[in-house]
């Protein structure tokens, strides 16, 4: 797979964004959405956060719609509209740890994860020192924080 972005990368990002926009409000964690699409530009899977419970992220949700063993998911992309989680109280596993499990080998954000709930955030870094590819499409940044402004504008950040 290529580091580069692609126009294919962006359409697949905005769906993720646009799935963003069904998560059910939060005022302690952020609208996220995720696709997970094959190397043929298949969508697999989708989810968003607090799709199925308060606490469920939106990679969570669109990997738990696969099984673990799929082996689609060693040649497939992952698009989240934020970078995925390091660190998390609600479960034992983070998203970042998800998808190295999965075996994903590239990921897709559109905006790193501000100091909002956690200073330090480093998914894409722990990503990529894993081997995965990631990918930031600074275009669609404004689309995902605009829909967490109730956050960013409160927090300040």
């Amino acid at each position: 797979m290529t580091d580069a972005s692609t126009e294919q990368d962006r359409e697949w990002l905005r769906t993720a964004v646009d799935l963003s926009r069904q998560c059910p409000p939060s005022y302690t964690a952020f609208s996220v959405g995720a696709v997970i699409v094959d190397e043929h530009g298949n969508e697999l899977s989708r989810g968003y956060s607090r799709e199925t419970d308060d606490h469920v992220h939106a990679e969570e949700s669109a990997l738990s719609k696969l099984s673990a063993n799929d082996p689609r998911l060693k040649t497939a992309t992952l698009y989240s509209s934020l970078e995925p989680c390091t660190k998390r109280r609600s479960r034992p596993k983070t998203c970042t740890q998800l998808i190295l499990e999965a075996g994903i080998p590239r990921v897709v954000i559109a905006w790193k994860e501000p100091p909002t709930f956690v200073i330090d955030a480093h998914g894409a870094e722990a990503l990529t020192a894993a081997g995965i590819t990631v990918i930031t499409l600074p275009e669609l940044a404004e689309a995902a924080r605009s829909v967490n402004a109730h956050l960013v504008d409160r927090r300040g950040s």
